[in-house]
């Protein structure tokens, strides 16, 4: 099967953009405590950033590793989403399904449904290469930013705290094709602003999914 070039360069612009993210990382985790073996198997084994940088805030903040479980647990839900989503479209079993599950992340899931137009064999082939691409990509960054922790300084000085974002929302811009999809888009954005000085850390992202939950109730309706 040959692989499809535009979906290619698509999932690689992802790939490195986010992945330069774990350099960010790397450098958190050994800022708190972390030493560079333990911060680089966290990235190989949890592999899921938010839930990355909100345990390695908890634990630099001084709280407990139980609570540093939960906030990463919590942020993690919207995997278990992606996955219901996905299954469908991926259909694989036994070891492939395991990683798959690993792969499961926020871009991954974004180029896959952003090939919709291309077709199913296009969405496959975006999953695996963004997938793939990111995990490869955010486990070198975090070995190099656990390693040059001292020397990297605030990572937001790099720009590199905006490239997670940037990069999501290039993925989903291409899916807000009409103006009720946009309306959604445009009221999660409010929602989490608005919540954000309630909700800990990370929940509000999560939350949004209420938002879209509710319009989606109120289009069938």
């Amino acid at each position: 099967m040959s692989i499809d070039r535009p979906t290619a360069r698509v999932a690689a612009s992802v790939a490195v953009t986010v992945g330069a993210y774990g350099v960010a990382f790397g450098a958190a985790g050994v800022a708190a405590g972390f030493t560079v073996l333990e911060t680089c198997l966290f990235s190989l084994v949890a592999f899921t950033g938010a839930s990355q940088f909100a345990a390695v805030g908890v634990v630099g903040a001084g709280g407990s590793p139980a609570s540093a479980i939960a906030a990463a647990t919590l942020l993690g839900v919207r995997n278990t989403l992606y996955g219901v989503q996905m299954a469908p479209l991926l259909r694989v079993t036994g070891w492939r399904r395991v990683v798959a599950a690993q792969l499961t992340i926020d871009e991954s899931t974004g180029v896959a449904l952003g090939q919709a137009p291309d077709g199913t064999t296009a969405m496959r082939q975006g999953f695996w290469l963004t997938g793939a691409g990111v995990y490869v990509f955010w486990n070198l960054a975090t070995l190099a930013g656990a390693l040059g922790a001292r020397a990297l300084g605030d990572p937001s000085h790099w720009g590199l705290d905006a490239a997670v974002p940037a990069a999501f929302l290039a993925l989903v811009w291409r899916r807000l094709e009409t103006n009720f999809l946009r309306g959604v888009a445009a009221s999660s954005v409010a929602f989490c602003l608005v919540v954000t000085p309630w909700l800990p850390v990370g929940l509000p992202i999560v939350a949004t999914t209420l938002v879209a939950v509710v319009a989606g109730w109120r289009e069938r309706g």
